[in-house]
Formats: structure tokens, C-alpha cells, sequence
């Protein structure tokens, strides 16, 4: 069914991208030519990340860091505050890992075959077709959530391998980068996961789904398995007008980024027999949710008027009504909102 209908759906399509396409700031127009490295830091920022989201953030990192030099040279707590709220902050290292490596290897530029991409650190399989379909034009083959509701609405297909197949099968050799774009566009504003608006479709015609009225029970997708509940306290130790911060573990969760000082995080409700230092402690009434990819983590709250030099050598004070720029990841954010010192 794929091959039978992909030459007219690629045709439907590109037609109505060309009348519909959004405007983006990391799209480029249909008279230039594609930045590279706007499309593959939009690409990374946009993973698990709304549109709405991204486009403020990307305006502001482009302004500060234009290119792979830039970026390569920047220092990583100043990335790595930069980046605070877009989640999966290995991301962002793998960004200034990524821009060394184009800037040491490449001369400043990145590679165009999928092959070549896939070497980079941080890029994976569906950064590396998105990258060389809509940078350089190549006839990769782009799966993203939009991607795959919209062709698994099309042909009824159940499973990412049956998606993957019949995505391949309708990817055109030219204007491969406009296809891409252009099946996102259509998964955002028209295939999209509840009420699809299929009478606005260009592609209803060829839809085996809206042929059969099940749209919305396209993609299938497996039961999701309930996440563990972990517990945990944050620690507000205020020194006159600063709080006190720490340096999380370079590797594993939120690695190298600037927080406020917790407790481990287990199955049980804590205590403050974890603190970063010897203070009369006060535990609040309210505490923080967050949820991460593999378990939700609710979080006590507990603060202590201290002295500065109680927290040893190593301790990060910083001034609490500038806090906000201290890039604090958003589990930790949230917690200084609740105890009202950001």
C-alpha cells in the first residue's frame, strides 16, 4: 500500500507545505539555503520539547553562541545554564562535545551523509536523517511523534517497524528536507493526536485510517508500565542574602549542574538526617513533585538559617534574588519557587 500511494502523497503534501509551512527561526526560507547548525541545535532542542517551548531559547542561544566555533569555546556551566528547563542535560554536554569535534575534525562544518552525522557525539539515528534531509537535502528517511501518528494513520500500520517501512517507502529522492518539515507541519496542525482535523487534510484521500473512522486508534501504542515513586528532601541553607548550592556528580542524573543540596532519593519519605551541614533545621508543610523519564520524585523541603563558613571550602553561595540566573535544573527551580526565594 505504501509504494502504491507514495508518489501522490509526496505531491499532496509538498503542495500543501508550500501554501501552509509554519515559520520557524531555525527554518530556513524557501530562497535560502539551510544553516546546518541551526537545524541540528533546533533538532536536539526539540526532542521531548514543545515548539512554544524551544523558540524563545533558540533565539537567545544563537544570539549568544552563532555557530560551532562559538559554542565549541564555551565554558560548561555557562551551556549548562543556558540550557537549565529544556530537560536531559546530557544533551547539552553532547552539544559542546559535538561543535569540538565539527570545529578539531571538520574545519567548522558539519558532514552531510547520515553516515558521517552518526559519528558525532549526541547525534543518533533520527537526528542524523533529520539533519541531512533538511540541511543537505538528502533523501533520509525522518521519524519523529508527528511522523509516526501521521503515517501509522495512513496506512493503519501498528508497530514502528511497519511505521519505519512505509515511511521509507514515501520519502522522495528531491525536496527530501521539505518532506521532513512538511510531515511535521501536518502531524502539529492537522494529524494530531486527539480530533485530528482530517476534513482540512491534503492526505485524507489516501488515509486508510480515515477511510475506516479509526484515526485515533493510530499509533498503537503498548501500555505504559506505572514509574516508581522516589522521595527525597531539599536543603534551603540561607547565609545572609546567599543560599547555598553544590555541584551535582558529573556523571549520572542532572551531572556537573549547579542545585541545591539533597538528600539521596529512595522508596521512603526522608528525614533531614541527610543535610549538608550541622543547622536547625525546619521542615515545611509543602514539598515538590517532579517527574523524570524512569520514576516520579516528590521532595520535602527544609530550610536553616546558617553561617557561611559552616558549609566548607567548596561551597557555592549565591546571591538569592539573582538565583535565577544560576541555571538551576527545574526539580531544583521549583523548589526555590515553593520556598520563596526565586
Amino acid at each position: 500500500m505504501a509504494a502504491k500511494h507514495s508518489p501522490s502523497i509526496a505531491h499532496d503534501l509538498l503542495n500543501w507545505y508550500d501554501k501552509h509551512r509554519r515559520a520557524l527561526p531555525w527554518r530556513a526560507m524557501p530562497d535560502e539555503t539551510p544553516d546546518p547548525y541551526r537545524v541540528w541545535l533546533s533538532e536536539v532542542m526539540l526532542q521531548q520539547t514543545t515548539v512554544a517551548t524551544v523558540a524563545p531559547r533558540f533565539l537567545a542561544w544563537v544570539e549568544r553562541w552563532p555557530d560551532f566555533a562559538s559554542l565549541a569555546s564555551a565554558s560548561d556551566d555557562d551551556v549548562m545554564a543556558a540550557w537549565a528547563g529544556l530537560g536531559y542535560y546530557a544533551r547539552a554536554r553532547n552539544l559542546v562535545a559535538c561543535a569540538k569535534v565539527v570545529v578539531a575534525d571538520h574545519g567548522g562544518h558539519f558532514p552531510a551523509t547520515e553516515a558521517e552525522l552518526r559519528g558525532l557525539p549526541g547525534i543518533g539515528d533520527y537526528t542524523a536523517a533529520a539533519i541531512a534531509a533538511i540541511a543537505f537535502g538528502q533523501p533520509a528517511t525522518v521519524v519523529d511523534a508527528n511522523v509516526e501518528r501521521l503515517v501509522a494513520r495512513l496506512f493503519r500500520a501498528s508497530g514502528k517497524g511497519a511505521v519505519r517501512v512505509a515511511a521509507e517507502a514515501m520519502t522522495p529522492t528531491a525536496r527530501a528536507g521539505d518532506f521532513a518539515q512538511a510531515m511535521m507541519d501536518l502531524g502539529s496542525a492537522i494529524c494530531t493526536p486527539r480530533k485530528p482535523r482530517c476534513l482540512l487534510c491534503p492526505l485524507r484521500e489516501d488515509c486508510a485510517a480515515f477511510a475506516a473512522g479509526d484515526q485515533e486508534v493510530f499509533p498503537v501504542k503498548p501500555a505504559k508500565a506505572r514509574k516508581p515513586q522516589r522521595y527525597g528532601t531539599i536543603f534551603w541553607a540561607q547565609a545572609g542574602e546567599e543560599v547555598l548550592l553544590v555541584r551535582r556528580p558529573p556523571k549520572g542524573l542532572l551531572g556537573g549542574m549547579r542545585a541545591l543540596p539533597t538528600g539521596p532519593w529512595g522508596s521512603e519519605p526522608p528525614d533531614i538526617a541527610d543535610a549538608p551541614l550541622d543547622a536547625d533545621w525546619t521542615m515545611l508543610n509543602s514539598t515538590v513533585s517532579h517527574g523524570f523519564t524512569h520514576f516520579d520524585l516528590q521532595l520535602a523541603l527544609a530550610t536553616a538559617r546558617v553561617e557561611r563558613h559552616a558549609a566548607g571550602d567548596d561551597a557555592i553561595w549565591w546571591p538569592v534574588e539573582s538565583l535565577a540566573e544560576a541555571g538551576l535544573p527545574t526539580v531544583f527551580a521549583k523548589a526555590a519557587k515553593a520556598i520563596g526565594g526565586a
